[in-house]
């Protein structure tokens, strides 16, 4: 069956996260109603990384399977039309409701945004085929130039100044291959050994807290800024984080941050060549397990 890439966006505020939930507005719920309405049956899509209720995407990548008929009636402005008409009808239902979210509505915005769709080989796996994520998480605390037309992406930590230079040599820790169960929500008969490719810690106007890893386990990259959080905040050290990796388990009570901060940035994938056998590597590595 010929299969198809999705690229697109979105701004995960009032959304229950990505995977769909019966009686809940999520990201693959509004994606699958509009894709069967046009293909007027059920689909099944798969996503590069399933993210948390409130958690944004810059650039999230699935996939879908059609037949031969099916590919000449998905486009762009077809399914860009029909997310935004059931933007449009959410307000005035729900009491998150306000004036520029009806101006946007009436100006043709919509809060997931799709940038294109492409045919691809069936080698192609959204999820499996990927050889990272990068994730990006911005927090404004006592030292940060706050900018309002960003709140809905920064958690304000309104406490004192954090000490970077402490988190940074603190995050150097987690630097490669580890078993993250420290920092994981695990799941049963799933692993939760990851590599961890980066971790930047950077101030500019906010601070941002940018890991890249070949996947994430769920809660994964929220616990990783929650402990770098806390070494900043002086309330533990590098020695910590070095028991966190050589000690891995769920008892060492790392927190974990809201979701507003959190942004999916973008999805790396190998040639075409390698589609198929970096998906077949990383399905029998981690079969089961949640991408954040």
């Amino acid at each position: 069956m010929p299969r198809l890439r999705i690229d697109l966006a979105y701004n995960g505020a009032y959304f229950h996260g990505w995977a769909a939930q019966p009686g809940l507005r999520t990201v693959e719920g509004e994606l699958s109603d509009a894709l069967s309405t046009i293909l007027r049956r059920p689909v099944s899509i798969t996503v590069a990384g399933r993210t948390d209720a409130g958690v944004h995407a810059r650039h999230q990548v699935a996939h879908i399977d059609v037949d031969e008929a099916e590919t000449e009636l998905l486009s762009v402005r077809r399914l860009q039309g029909l997310l935004t008409q059931s933007y449009s009808r959410l307000w005035g239902q729900e009491p998150i409701a306000s004036s520029l979210s009806k101006l946007e509505s009436r100006s043709g915005m919509a809060d997931i945004w799709l940038k294109t769709v492409t045919h691809v080989s069936p080698d192609f796996d959204a999820r499996f085929s990927a050889l990272s994520r990068r994730y990006c998480y911005r927090i404004a605390d006592a030292a940060s130039v706050i900018d309002p037309i960003e709140r809905s992406n920064i958690w304000w930590n309104t406490g004192a100044e954090l000490d970077i230079d402490a988190m940074r040599k603190a995050a150097e820790v987690l630097l490669g291959e580890h078993d993250f169960l420290s920092f994981c929500r695990p799941r049963e008969g799933a692993t939760t050994i990851r590599t961890l490719k980066e971790l930047a810690v950077e101030r500019g106007d906010v601070i941002e807290i940018c890991p890249q890893a070949d996947a994430f386990c769920h809660s994964m990259v929220r616990s990783l800024v929650g402990a770098l959080v806390e070494v900043g905040r002086g309330r533990r050290n590098r020695d910590w984080f070095i028991e966190l990796v050589s000690t891995p388990c769920r008892k060492h009570g790392v927190p974990i941050v809201p979701a507003r901060g959190l942004t999916l940035e973008g999805v790396e994938y190998p040639e075409e060549a390698q589609w198929a056998s970096r998906a077949a590597q990383a399905r029998n590595r981690r079969e089961g397990a949640h991408n954040l």
